[in-house]
């Protein structure tokens, strides 16, 4: 790219031209944890249609193809929850804020300042009841003499 020129503004007469995303880049480690997976999955495959051709053909290596379709398989999965785990553990550390949750948390705060009022109104009904009974109410006696 020529000194002074900008994604921006396209030159003129250029084929290239760079539009903004509609989403957000994936954070670092969910990628790198999402092209590790693909590499898996593709390698499994490949190994699966070589442990194919090895059975159909009948070589002596369609035993250890297979062994070794059945380990990838079991890798390939783990390395899709592991984009899946890390997606998760990423939106958790770097709070990323769900709606459904933010509601759950306002219902919560609301619910919350209707019973601390019950509670202050119970008290101060508590209140009100022992200050009458302290005032000197009739047929009670303060004192003894």
């Amino acid at each position: 790219m020529p000194a002074g020129a900008s994604f921006d503004e396209p030159e003129p007469g250029s084929l290239w031209t760079v539009e903004p995303a509609l989403r957000p880049p994936m954070p670092e480690p969910v990628r790198r944890a999402a092209v590790r997976a693909g590499l898996i999955v593709s390698l499994t495959l490949v190994l699966a249609m070589i442990a194919y051709f090895c059975t159909m053909a009948a070589v002596w290596s369609a035993l250890p193809a297979v062994l070794a379709t059945v380990a990838g398989t079991i890798a390939a999965t783990w390395s899709v929850l592991d984009v899946w785990i890390t997606r998760q553990v990423w939106n958790q550390r770097h709070g990323v804020v769900s709606l459904p949750s933010s509601t759950a948390r306002a219902l919560r705060r609301e619910r919350r300042r209707a019973r601390r009022a019950a509670r202050a109104a119970a008290r101060a009904a508590t209140r009100k009841a022992r200050g009458a009974a302290r005032s000197g109410a009739p047929g009670r006696r303060l004192s003894s003499v």
